[in-house]
């Protein structure tokens, strides 16, 4: 029998051994993991733009792409060499461009020492490629995952799914952006080309000679060498900003309107993202999209918060600025330099035909009417294996346990319940959020949703129609220290 997490704390529980865990489980609130390295200076490195994955080939049945998975050597920090996990050897991986109506055939190699699952975060896909997180690549083999590419035009991303490791494997770089394409997003005048903008986020920790450190027991038994210290057991927050892999970078831009796809991953930390300074007048950041693509109109921001695994689509207009500003985005969660992600250099005037329309996309709203049942899931702590973590309605996660069982086809709503910060994300399908604390839908709470935040205490009303594809696939929390000690669930679409 192969070791893990939630096994290993089940046989330390029947075998008594003193061991770190015995009479501790983890703190209900993410921890700061301290570097030993140190701390580069902040704006020196311009921002670096992970490059566009081409297809390998183009046919009639869609476009076909080749991926190694693979442990690289990468600079991160200015003198210093990081081993990482890669997506072509890359942190992070390179970004997918997939047209919407047009099929994409990722075959991956896995060249890594352990297993992997690949699992694309929002997209619309049959269960056989949605990266459930015991559909394991085994090291040295090959997988190809099958996409179909049949939804809207949004901004996803990919990532590591393994049970158990999600945490750690990710920590270590296995994330990258994919975004969707189609005819009505680009139909519109927003600004393209250099002047669209990825910025994947995200906060990691660095020992002294640059190594990534994922802090786990390690104390040679086994499978404990894989399994988190209890102290970060509420969430693993790094003590770096990292931007597209850069700590702390700079952006020269020119006074026009830029467009921005942000994602959020980090394991644990949130986001309040804001320029510093503000532009006259204020409200900067100008959201046209979430999760699941544009938003029907844009909506102005002074800051956007941001859990785990959220994305938001922002425009920014440095033309409100005199050229020779800096504006500096900050974390306003956070003060020192995790307070600060990345600085704007407004280099010159020139021109610019882009625009935000005042409509932006079709987003169809559903309607409680049109829900065919209502169900209920609490997210809070409890016992897994006689040890302390994290469950959804009592219960830890199990391959064979089915929470919900949504009928092909159908609208329901669920009433996502927590005790404490739970950001959770469904697969396979998008979802509109009904209600916050029985009220009105939160200011960042807008359009398609794969991922919605709960704060402690609070219940979110989210409905979603089951469509497409039956089959397995799970919710979960996106804190990934959360879901891989057992805050996940299986839904099967019959």
């Amino acid at each position: 029998m192969k070791v893990t997490r939630r096994t290993t704390l089940g046989l330390l529980g029947s075998a008594g051994l003193a061991v770190p865990l015995a009479g501790c489980g983890p703190t209900r609130d993410p921890k700061v993991l301290r570097s030993t390295a140190k701390q580069p200076p902040l704006f020196q490195r311009p921002l670096t733009i992970p490059p566009v994955l081409r297809p390998a080939a183009a046919t009639t049945d869609g476009d076909h792409y080749q991926m190694t998975v693979q442990q690289a050597s990468v600079e991160i920090l200015p003198g210093l060499k990081t081993r990482v996990y890669g997506y072509q050897g890359a942190f992070p991986g390179p970004t997918l461009e997939l047209k919407r109506g047009r099929p994409a055939f990722v075959a991956q190699h896995n060249a890594l020492p352990e297993p992997i699952v690949t699992h694309l975060h929002g997209g619309h896909v049959p269960t056989t490629s949605d990266g459930y997180p015991t559909d394991l690549v085994a090291a040295g083999a090959n997988r190809t995952y099958a996409y179909p590419v049949d939804q809207r035009a949004a901004t996803l991303w990919y990532h590591d799914h393994r049970m158990d490791h999600t945490g750690r494997q990710v920590w270590m770089g296995l994330a990258g952006m994919a975004i969707v394409r189609d005819d009505e997003e680009a139909a519109l005048p927003l600004p393209h080309g250099d002047r669209e903008v990825p910025l994947l986020i995200c906060d990691r920790s660095f020992g002294s000679d640059g190594q990534l450190y994922y802090p786990t027991i390690g104390d040679g038994m086994a499978g404990m060498d894989e399994m988190i210290k209890p102290a970060y057991g509420g969430g693993l927050l790094g003590d770096m900003i990292l931007v597209n892999g850069t700590p702390w970078p700079y952006l020269e831009v020119d006074a026009a309107r830029y467009r921005f796809r942000i994602l959020n991953f980090s394991n644990a930390r949130r986001y309040d993202l804001a320029l510093d300074p503000p532009p006259p007048g204020g409200k900067g950041l100008v959201q046209i999209g979430s999760d699941g693509g544009l938003l029907a109109a844009p909506i102005k921001h002074d800051s956007i918060q941001m859990a785990p695994g959220e994305r938001f689509d922002v425009v920014v207009d440095f033309s409100r600025y005199k050229p020779g500003t800096t504006v500096t985005l900050v974390n306003k969660f956070n003060g020192g330099n995790l307070g600060k992600v990345m600085q704007f250099h407004i280099t010159r005037s020139a021109t610019d035909d882009s625009s935000i329309p005042a409509k932006l996309g079709t987003v169809q709203p559903l309607i409680r009417s049109q829900a065919v049942r209502t169900r209920a899931f609490r997210f809070a702590s409890g016992s897994v294996h006689g040890k302390d973590g994290w469950l959804i309605n009592g219960h830890a996660f199990s391959t064979k346990r089915i929470e919900a069982s949504p009928r092909l086809g159908t609208t329901e709503i669920w009433k996502l319940a927590s005790t404490e910060r739970h950001p959770v994300h469904l697969h396979l399908t998008q979802f509109q959020v009904l209600s916050r604390r029985g009220g009105a839908p939160g200011q960042y709470d807008h359009g398609w949703k794969d991922t919605v935040e709960l704060a402690p205490g609070e219940t979110v009303e989210v409905i979603a129609r089951f469509d497409g594809y039956r089959g397995k696939y799970v919710l979960h929390c996106h804190n990934l220290e959360h879901e891989d000690m057992a805050m996940m669930a299986n839904f099967q679409v019959i």
